[in-house]
């Protein structure tokens, strides 16, 4: 069971301010440093082991700090989705050696956060690994960005961290026997999310359009909306059977029935809190109206809790 404190340690929040009254009171961060939220992260990053879970074959859930993380392992090379902190990285490639995994070949970004793309450059100056992203992934991280809800603000990645080679829409690639579909989703948690369908394997993961357990967060400062993460997951549900196997951003692993669950929880917050906004709510009347209250027992124990994630609905409806 994933408790809320160690969930909010696995994303790099524990402690850092984010969890408060309904307010939201951050501390400023100066866009020259590196938020406190970061350093408490890559501190994480550097004393976290890495889980491993088999989930097919060659197909294996890590988790550690941060995002959750895939490999896929074969004849071709390895190929890793998402790399955690940069702090990780001994513990990325421990984990896959002990896997006897061969080289790492090929890094995929499921979006730009710094909770699934810190650890790029310690990952590609070690292992020289080729790293593939949506087009906005690489925009984003190749310039300043903030997260406003968080108050974090971004200097522009290193070159070693960004992207190599990017797509608009959607991608194919041939690897280790399987058929993997990169495809970017419209707007939803962010501007640059993708989801990798391993066809043959029939495991899919969602990046973080899908919070398995928690509400999620959306980050309205890049295009994120909740409106598109209740389409993504509708999407993730089409390419799904009883048989998937579903990575989510955050949480533990999922299946077609968790993911219904989380897309009509979503559905139905967003009718609400929708029809309380065109009634002419303000943000502070939408959260005293608990348009959340029928689902805070299940999905109110993560990154949110229930206020700021009526708030955050508010924001970006």
């Amino acid at each position: 069971m994933v408790t809320r404190r160690i969930f909010l340690k696995q994303a790099g929040l524990a402690g850092a301010g984010l969890i408060t009254a309904p307010r939201f009171v951050m501390a400023q961060q100066a866009a020259t440093t590196v938020p406190d939220r970061v350093r408490q992260f890559r501190n994480d990053g550097a004393n976290t082991p890495i889980k491993v879970t088999k989930l097919r074959e060659n197909l294996f859930l890590l988790q550690g700090v941060g995002g959750n993380m895939l490999a896929q392992t074969g004849p071709d090379g390895t190929l890793l989705i998402d790399s955690s902190a940069s702090t990780a990285a001994p513990h990325i490639r421990e984990a896959l050696q002990g896997l006897n995994a061969p080289p790492l070949k090929l890094l995929v970004n499921t979006h730009w956060h710094y909770d699934h793309t810190d650890g790029n450059a310690a990952l590609h100056d070690s292992t020289g690994v080729f790293i593939i992203a949506h087009e906005n992934t690489r925009r984003r991280l190749s310039t300043p960005q903030e997260i406003a809800f968080m108050q974090m603000h971004f200097a522009p990645d290193p070159p070693a961290a960004l992207p190599q080679q990017t797509f608009t829409d959607h991608q194919k690639i041939f690897l280790n026997n399987d058929e993997l579909h990169l495809v970017h989703f419209p707007p939803a948690h962010t501007d640059t999310d993708i989801y990798i369908h391993f066809v043959n394997a029939n495991v899919l993961h969602a990046g973080d359009t899908f919070f398995n357990g928690f509400y999620p967060f959306i980050d309205g400062s890049t295009g994120g909306n909740l409106r598109g993460m209740v389409r993504a997951a509708e999407t993730c549900l089409a390419l799904a059977d009883n048989e998937t196997k579903i990575v989510p951003g955050h949480g533990p692993l999922g299946d077609k029935a968790s993911l219904q669950r989380y897309q009509a929880m979503l559905s139905d917050v967003a009718d609400k809190v929708e029809k309380l906004k065109a009634s002419g709510k303000s943000r502070e009347e939408v959260v005293a109206a608990r348009p959340t209250s029928k689902y805070d027992a299940e999905w109110g124990k993560g990154l949110l809790s229930p206020d700021q994630f009526a708030a955050l609905a508010y924001q970006t409806l």
